[in-house]
């Protein structure tokens, strides 16, 4: 198994203490994510420490305020890394409003760029206040109308059954966290069971979204495999079947 988004350095216990556990349940491969500047280089260096560790480089859309061509320029250059896998996180998160809406939609806009002219995939952020569509409505026409071509996913989708065929008719990968286990995770179920194959993800978002058997407590990479579990039981098909299809998928976008 893999896992497709974690921020490890943001857990508590050590990389190495994380990817060691990881093993240890079967996951070979870790994306971790960076936030912002500093987060973005700490990324790096845990896959340059850590066999089975790529980065993704990016600024968080909570971390929007004071994005400028410096800024995207310092993803850029570290884009060109060996390791640096994907672009991101970025997107649109209405639920925190820790920025203002329109420097999150021109960080987005600078790293779906940064992703056409890389040829790496964009990790998409996007959150919204509970019964509303906003952010979801506004990435959505975001992605439609700037981000042809460009390989999108869908980190920690939060679509529901009746918008998630948008994402699919439009070939954006869609991955799915620790929160799809949650009792009362019906719609994010339903929609994990309407994703082709061809676009199905994973992921932890560690330390965030522990799975049901752990919420409350610190995620980490190696939950992910609770996470392709519930996947695999609501899909109807067996875990190795699903397993296969994940990494195949990840190789696909990641090349690692």
């Amino acid at each position: 198994m893999v896992d497709t988004h974690a921020h490890l350095g943001v857990c508590e216990p050590a990389d190495g203490e994380l990817v060691a556990a990881a093993r240890r349940t079967g996951v070979r491969r870790i994306l971790t994510v960076g936030l912002e500047e500093a987060s973005n280089r700490e990324a790096i260096g845990a896959a340059e420490e850590h066999e089975g560790v790529f980065a993704s480089v990016g600024r968080h859309p909570n971390s929007a305020t004071g994005f400028d061509d410096a800024a995207a320029a310092d993803i850029d250059e570290l884009a060109a890394h060996a390791l640096v896998r994907a672009i991101g996180e970025t997107g649109l998160d209405y639920y925190r409003d820790s920025a203002l809406r329109e420097a999150q939609r021109e960080a987005l806009l600078a790293q779906i760029g940064i992703a056409r002219r890389t040829g790496l995939p964009l990790v998409i952020h996007m959150r919204d206040q509970p019964g509303t569509t906003d952010a979801l409505d506004a990435t959505f026409a975001t992605l439609a109308g700037e981000a042809d071509g460009v390989t999108v996913i869908l980190h920690c989708c939060s679509a529901p059954p009746d918008r998630i065929g948008e994402a699919v008719e439009r070939g954006w990968y869609c991955s799915f966290a620790g929160n799809i286990t949650y009792p009362k995770s019906d719609d994010l179920r339903e929609s994990a069971r309407l994703v082709p194959d061809e676009l199905l993800l994973c992921e932890t978002d560690s330390p965030f979204l522990a799975p049901q058997s752990v919420r409350g407590k610190p995620n980490q990479p190696a939950n992910v495999v609770e996470v392709a579990e519930l996947l695999a039981s609501e899909r109807a098909t067996p875990y190795a079947d699903l397993e296969r299809t994940v990494e195949a998928n990840a190789e696909r976008i990641f090349g690692w």
